[in-house]
């Protein structure tokens, strides 16, 4: 039991250092073209064309793995989804990956018994099927759980996006006063809203801000609100109307959706009604009944 434990930290650290290697690597990499493109010349550039052509050990094969894994845009758009917007993000999500395809494995080959050839292989190809897409439905599952609370939370900011704006205080303000109220209540929404209201400060146009919010989140109620609040400003309409009818909207939507999961409740309380609290009483109901007859026609 001791070299199992000692060789399934071995192959631990070695994932976790072969992880960290990538992430360093890329970082370097990254560093380095960002350095080159902003002063670099010419003649500066094309050495460095050729510096990444002739790159061909296995840690220039990683850094550019990883690299390309950051570039991937559909990877990149669901780890912000997911509210990992940092930038070693992918890198860390390659890291996870890489290991979990390394741990699982080595797992099942240390505590898989080999006493039939068959199941012994068999677990090792499950081990690895499980390393290879449990990251991508972990991920999956943080952009749906997260984007569930999001719309949860858009129709109370809406409320007071309407207050603000009725009261005479601009868009901007508004989601900057509404960010700061909700941080205690929708912590994931207000920080979506302060980075609308950075972007706007910054001099990006409003319009490509909330389109960012839209895509940031995946969240299709804020993608209607987003068209909505665009079509207002473009056509000069009341900013508040808009948002008081997508208040509305939306929390009816909120209410339907709710009685749409209490509907189905009857529906998924069958199998455990049927499979666990039956049975249990039918042995106390009719479990002593049952003794007794069994007694009685033992006497005869």
């Amino acid at each position: 039991m001791n070299s199992t434990v000692v060789a399934l930290t071995v192959a631990l650290i070695v994932a976790i250092a072969l992880g960290a290697y990538a992430i360093a690597a890329a970082l370097q990499r990254r560093a380095m073209l960002k350095r080159a493109d902003s002063g670099a010349h010419g003649p500066r550039r094309a050495v460095l064309r050729d510096e990444r052509r002739e790159g061909s050990t296995f840690s220039d094969w990683i850094a550019r793995f990883g690299s390309e894994q950051k570039e991937n845009k559909t990877l990149a758009n669901k780890l912000v989804q997911a509210g990992y917007d940092t930038p070693t993000a992918p890198a860390l999500y390659f890291v996870l990956r890489t290991s979990a395809l390394v741990i699982f494995p080595v797992v099942a080959l240390l505590f898989t018994p080999r006493t039939d050839f068959t199941v012994y292989v068999l677990s090792l190809v499950i081990a690895a099927f499980v390393g290879l897409i449990l990251p991508a439905a972990w991920l999956d599952r943080s952009v749906r759980l997260r984007q569930e609370r999001m719309r949860r939370s858009v129709p109370d900011a809406l409320d007071l996006l309407v207050v603000c704006v009725e009261a005479g205080v601009s868009l901007d303000a508004a989601i900057l006063r509404v960010a700061r109220e909700i941080t205690l209540a929708h912590p994931e929404l207000a920080r979506e809203l302060s980075v609308v209201n950075r972007l706007t400060n910054a001099g990006m146009p409003r319009d490509a801000a909330l389109r960012g919010l839209w895509q940031r989140t995946g969240v299709e109620d804020l993608r209607a609100l987003v068209a909505s609040l665009i079509q207002s400003e473009k056509w000069g309409t009341s900013v508040a109307t808009v948002l008081r009818v997508s208040a509305e909207t939306l929390r009816r939507k909120r209410r339907q959706y709710a009685e749409k999961k209490a509907k189905m409740a009857p529906l998924k309380m069958t199998f455990p009604l049927l499979f666990f609290i039956l049975p249990a009483l039918f042995v106390v109901i009719l479990g002593p009944a049952i003794v007794q007859i069994i007694n009685e026609f033992g006497k005869i």
